[in-house]
């Protein structure tokens, strides 16, 4: 690579931030921010759960989930109930209108993303997908993944209550 060449990282992050704020602006219809749809996607994807569960899905303090889920209670999309299984703890689900804000905002950002793949054929994307698809299967970034120590062995990410041999 030349000096002053644009390396792989950078190609990618710049293109990480087209895309972030292409789909920042497709939540600018529905007044969401964009830790607010984090929110709504993950209660979408997986259904009703903990506030600590939705805390260590979105990678943030417990505090800043309930300050999440306030505002999206307080906007009719998401709903507090007792966790029947421990009265202490507390499960949040969407909304019938959350649910539905999730399929109208996932549907405008698809959108957005089409466009901006839009110059790839259909063989570039396939490629594109693949490899991207790849490189996050190799990484330890979602909740519960084992993380591969220094030591070359796997172990539990902090808070999973899982535990690898």
């Amino acid at each position: 690579m030349s000096e002053g060449e644009e390396t792989l990282a950078e190609a990618f992050w710049a293109v990480a931030r087209i895309l972030r704020g292409r789909n920042k602006e497709a939540l600018a219809p529905w007044d969401v921010t964009p830790s607010q749809f984090r929110a709504v996607a993950t209660l979408a994807r997986h259904g009703r759960m903990r506030l600590s569960t939705l805390a260590e899905h979105l990678r943030i303090a417990p505090r800043s989930a309930t300050e999440v889920v306030d505002d999206l209670q307080e906007r009719g999309l998401a709903e507090r109930t007792p966790d029947p299984a421990d009265r202490r703890a507390t499960l949040v689900a969407l909304t019938a209108k959350g649910v539905t804000l999730a399929h109208e905002v996932r549907a405008a950002r698809q959108a957005e993303s089409e466009s901006l793949f839009a110059g790839l054929d259909e063989r570039d994307r396939a490629d594109l997908a693949r490899i991207l698809r790849t490189l996050r299967a190799a990484g330890p970034d979602e909740p519960g993944r084992p993380v591969p120590s220094d030591r070359g062995d796997v172990q539990p990410r902090a808070g999973t209550g899982t535990s690898t041999p």
